[in-house]
């Protein structure tokens, strides 16, 4: 293998199912909601339920904000001539490193895949999880391209 030749290479992230205009359609949307349904409580004399309203648009607010946060996580996996190199970006943006020696690095996964399997890569005493927010089928496929890059390049 050259230098500069890259065997295998992912990015792992995480699915986000809701864009920025659907969330800014869906918070419109509830808020409206809230907004009505308080008034109509507070003129029929419940006032002290209109604040629940707007607690739950609050809620939902910072549900989705953290979904978003998490959703900026990143795991990229690379296979070259130096090694297979692990790193992961955080939601917060601080990034880990680890590199495993394609010779010796085992990747383990179950087949067929449970709810419960994960994805390790394992060299010399060191295991590392991959992609935790994938699913077990989305992990499986992984697993089988890793190991097909390892053998070839083996």
């Amino acid at each position: 293998m050259q230098d500069d030749e890259t065997a295998f290479e992912a990015e792992l992230y995480p699915n986000q199912s809701l864009g920025r205009l659907g969330f800014i359609v869906l918070m419109l949307g509830v808020s409206s909601a809230s907004v009505a349904l308080g008034v109509a409580f507070a003129l029929a004399g419940a006032w002290p339920v209109t604040g629940f309203f707007g607690l739950d648009v609050l809620l939902l607010y910072l549900a989705f904000r953290y979904c978003q946060r998490q959703a900026r996580q990143r795991e990229l996996i690379r296979l070259d001539a130096s090694g297979l190199h692990v790193r992961r970006i955080e939601p917060d943006g601080a990034a880990r490193h680890w590199r495993f020696e394609p010779y010796w690095v085992r990747v383990d996964m179950d087949d067929p895949p449970r709810r419960d399997s994960f994805l390790t890569l394992g060299s010399h005493g060191l295991r590392l999880r991959v992609g935790t927010f994938l699913t077990p089928e989305e992990r499986l496929d992984l697993a089988r391209a890793l190991r097909s890059a390892l053998q070839r390049y083996r």
